[in-house]
């Protein structure tokens, strides 16, 4: 497989491959605010947190790789992210289905797990791009995405039904290769202002 199950370690966070017997401390992180509760989002409930994560491994069966975010000082659970829709013929991923406990929102937490994971993607795994997607609604997602770098290529109409039956427009962004040194420079000065 393309990307492999190893942990990415910056100054803040460590990302570790998902595991099974991560499902109780992400309970913990989820229960640290509500953010299951927002209509946009694919946050999971703390209830629903077992098959979350059951997908998720299951998922990494077929190239995907997902992680749990834990900060680097204490080694607590604060989140999960993953890379999914991999196509490894065309050196190609997205990131998503990132979440966080509300401790950690707005620090440098988020900008550090994604450095390290398009860091893994382009300097070790040579991709030619990256994508985020996002729902149009969430406005939080979508500005978290542009201060990365990342470009809007456009906006998925009706792409996708929601649970609560709701039709979400999906904004898509990408980041290429050639970008990446630039976009790599700027997330370095923000983790060093923080």
């Amino acid at each position: 497989m393309w990307l492999t199950s190893e942990a990415l370690v910056g100054e803040l966070v460590v990302l570790e491959p998902l595991l099974a017997s991560h499902c109780d401390e992400l309970k913990e992180a989820v229960n640290d605010g509500q953010s299951w509760q927002l209509w946009y989002a694919a946050v999971p409930a703390p209830e629903d947190m077992q098959a979350y994560v059951h997908k998720a491994i299951a998922a990494m069966e077929h190239g995907e790789m997902a992680y749990v975010v834990k900060t680097k000082h204490d080694g607590k659970v604060v989140g999960t992210t993953r890379f999914y829709d991999v196509k490894e013929k065309h050196r190609r991923a997205s990131i998503g289905y990132t979440w966080y406990s509300d401790a950690v929102k707005r620090t440098g937490v988020n900008t550090e797990s994604k450095y390290l994971l398009m860091s893994h993607l382009f300097d070790t795994k040579g991709a030619f791009s990256l994508e985020f997607k996002t729902h149009f609604f969430n406005q939080t997602s979508r500005s978290a995405i542009e201060k990365l770098g990342a470009k809007l290529d456009g906006v998925l109409r009706s792409h996708q039904v929601m649970p609560d039956g709701s039709i979400r427009d999906t904004a898509v962004y990408s980041i290429l290769s050639h970008e990446w040194p630039a976009v790599k420079n700027n997330l370095i000065a923000r983790l060093r202002s923080n």
